[in-house]
């Protein structure tokens, strides 16, 4: 069978599998696909010396220091959580802690050289895993993807219960 042939068929698979798509399938291809892409830049980050969330850590401080509760409310993590992936950033040379010069009482964390150096690493590692995502997309599509999975976030982000109130599938 000829690559066109094959290629027609996986487009009509493609179509088929997509108008069947019902509410559960929607969140299970987007968790799915966020997994497959952080198992695709974790693979592409070893060379940096890096793990799963560092990378975060590392751009988010790229331009200027932050302290650990900033940062964990850019990533939207919990501070216990933050606090460990700095201390594992700081073992590895990456970044250190100082204290802030306007509020000494506060801590921001800074990178180190060796941490701005491997910026250029993860910027890379994060383009191949993306050009990876993406292969077969049209830029128009890629938009659209964007915009798609913004709007879904910004959903999710505005019907989140307040603190100390459990979430729907709880109730049910």
């Amino acid at each position: 069978m000829g690559k066109k042939k094959k290629d027609e068929k996986k487009v009509k698979a493609r179509k088929k599998a997509d108008a069947a798509a019902g509410p559960a399938d929607v969140s299970g291809a987007i968790v799915q696909a966020a997994r497959s892409i952080r198992t695709v830049l974790s693979r592409n980050l070893l060379a940096s010396g890096l793990y799963a969330g560092q990378d975060g850590v590392m751009l988010a401080l790229a331009e200027d220091g932050l302290t650990p509760g900033a940062l964990a409310a850019r990533l939207g993590v919990k501070a216990p959580t933050m606090t460990r992936t700095i201390g594992r950033l700081e073992a590895q040379g990456f970044v250190e802690r100082k204290p802030d010069t306007a509020d000494g009482r506060l801590t921001v964390v800074q990178l180190t050289q060796a941490g701005r150096d491997t910026l250029g690493l993860i910027t890379e590692a994060c383009n191949v895993s993306e050009r990876q995502a993406l292969d077969g997309l049209s830029d128009k599509e890629v938009r659209t993807l964007l915009k798609l999975l913004r709007t879904v976030d910004g959903n999710l982000r505005t019907a989140a219960p307040p603190t100390g109130e459990k979430p729907v599938a709880e109730e049910i």
